[in-house]
């Protein structure tokens, strides 16, 4: 029988926060953009649990944040650290997988069908798993477990904050039936409305629904939709991918305050980044400009966007970055784009791979 575990690290900007300033604990905090007295702009990034019982939540503009609760922690992003933070925990994980992936920056599937025996046996090694990483890193995590990815996932969810659960695959249709068109894996909010407008409600209706209308309409997706609905997902950990962030940098020839010299130069980094983006079949949540002056002072500025592996978005984004946060009057000396928390590309699949 396969075994798949979701490991996923709780709030973990924030849990990462809390290792440095333990004044926070149990206290409601934010990592995110300067709120500036609830007139910044940006989101908020993570927050933990105390914070949520406010209605706060990650993509919140950080303004509104501010203005439900003006007295939480609010703290700035700090990649590095979280980078540092994410190797330490995937390096415990993957000792206990027998084939490891990396999904992101605190996710990663693990397949351990020759080191847990049946459920049972899954159970306890989770939580083995668990307290390695609480031990070895102070961190918190959840573990969902099934029979596939797709499953391993969901029961994560529920799992939430600090649990480990299991979901057999007897008992998956049971589970997915009540669940809303927006809790399974892929569904967003705009193919949730498109869904709902053909009379599709609950997941038991998708899993239930006529595969060519679906297929009509969303191509192979609706089949692939369809599949997940039903619980079936045939995708394998995969031990090709290691989280990083992509970056490109260009030092001017002559500081300069040129507008368009500036966005050119932008414009190029975005497609070089973009086409490693591409490259490794990933895509991306987190762009950021870095713009440092002649007097080698640095910024960076950063955005966190919808997961997404288009160019066109990395481009108008980074631009849009520099066009608002830099001195017009200060010349700069390089430029940077990056992207970060990184993610396993899922494209559409072609439709033979799923009538095989």
């Amino acid at each position: 029988m396969q075994l798949i575990m979701l490991i996923d690290m709780d709030y973990f900007f924030v849990a990462c926060e809390e290792l440095r300033h333990p004044e926070i604990r149990g206290r409601p905090a934010i990592v995110g953009f300067d709120p500036k007295k609830g007139e910044g702009r940006g989101v908020v990034m993570t927050c933990n649990y105390p914070a949520r019982k406010f209605g706060i939540r990650s993509g919140m503009a950080i303004s509104a944040a501010y203005r439900i609760k003006p007295d939480a922690a609010y703290l700035p992003i700090d990649y590095d650290f979280y980078e540092k933070m994410s190797r330490e925990v995937m390096s415990v994980v993957k000792a206990f997988a027998d084939r490891f992936e990396q999904v992101s920056i605190d996710e990663a599937y693990i397949d351990v069908s020759k080191r847990a025996k049946e459920y049972d046996g899954a159970l306890e090694y989770a939580r083995k798993i668990q307290a390695a990483v609480k031990a070895e890193t102070g961190l918190p995590c959840s573990i969902g477990i099934s029979v596939n990815k797709l499953l391993a996932k969901m029961i994560c969810e529920d799992a939430k904050p600090n649990g480990v659960k299991l979901l057999k695959d007897q008992d998956a249709k049971a589970f997915l039936k009540d669940k809303d068109l927006d809790e399974l894996y892929g569904i967003g909010r705009k193919t949730k409305e498109k869904l709902e407008a053909m009379g599709y409600k609950k997941v038991a209706d998708l899993a239930k629904a006529n595969t060519m209308e679906l297929m009509d309409q969303f191509g192979a997706y609706g089949l692939e939709m369809q599949r997940y609905a039903n619980g079936i997902d045939e995708s394998k950990v995969e031990e090709n991918y290691e989280v990083k962030s992509i970056s490109r940098e260009k030092t001017f020839d002559a500081d300069t305050t040129d507008i368009p010299t500036v966005t050119n130069a932008i414009a190029e980094l975005s497609k070089e980044v973009g086409g490693e983006v591409r490259k490794n079949e990933l895509n991306f949540k987190v762009i950021t400009v870095k713009m440092r002056y002649s007097d080698f002072t640095e910024h960076l500025k950063s955005r966190s966007i919808r997961r997404t592996d288009e160019l066109s978005e990395l481009t108008r984004t980074a631009i849009e970055l520099y066009t608002r946060y830099s001195s017009r009057t200060r010349k700069l000396r390089k430029i940077g784009v990056r992207v970060s928390e990184l993610g396993k590309s899922h494209g559409q699949k072609k439709l033979g791979n799923f009538l095989k």
